[in-house]
């Protein structure tokens, strides 16, 4: 059995119970992941709570990849909306279940439980719609970072930059924040910033 251990909380909603469901439910992690794009990192976070909620009191991988996509965009939709793209984030949120239902008979947990090394996990996230390079190599460092997964070979496959893993506390997702904008600037800019 692969050895982790799940935080109480993590630190990226800004609302303790959403932190909290983050850190307890897989697939609430995973669709939080897939909505990060184009939103503050809170808003994206914030999402599966309020998801969950919407959907009946249950976030179920099975339920979310059976909707009919119209009923499921309209959820996205309801006001506040759960994205700046609700249409189209409904549509990955649906099609990362829909595999998650597929490949790991629903459990978003046996991505991770039943991965053989690093290199495994890193393949398994990349599988999964809605999740790149960045976005696979940033959850393997909050797996490793916040859950304490350890597989062989995972050190092989973390990042070398600072990312979500390292968060841990409100001020560490404020200075992370900050970061990631003057990296970000500095792209613009035409300079070639370090990542450490």
């Amino acid at each position: 059995m692969v050895a982790f251990h799940a935080p109480d909380r993590l630190w990226y909603a800004g609302d303790e119970a959403a932190d909290r469901f983050l850190a307890a439910d897989p697939l609430a992690l995973l669709i939080g992941f897939v909505l990060d794009q184009q939103v503050t990192v809170q808003k994206a976070f914030s999402g599966p709570l309020e998801l969950q909620r919407r959907m009946g009191g249950k976030l179920d991988a099975a339920a979310i990849a059976a909707a009919e996509p119209e009923r499921l965009a309209a959820i996205f939709q309801e006001r506040p909306a759960l994205h700046r793209f609700p249409g189209a984030m409904a549509g990955r949120a649906q099609a990362l279940c829909a595999a998650i239902v597929r490949d790991y008979g629903g459990d978003a947990g046996r991505i991770w439980t039943e991965a053989r090394d690093g290199a495994d996990l890193k393949r398994r996230l990349l599988a999964l719609p809605g999740v790149g390079d960045m976005k696979a190599a940033t959850i393997v460092a909050v797996l490793a970072k916040r859950f304490g997964l350890q597989l062989p070979g995972l050190d092989a496959v973390l990042p070398h930059h600072p990312t979500l893993g390292d968060v841990d506390s409100a001020e560490a997702l404020a200075s992370y924040q900050a970061g990631k904008r003057a990296y970000k600037a500095a792209l613009r800019a035409g300079a070639t910033p370090e990542r450490s």
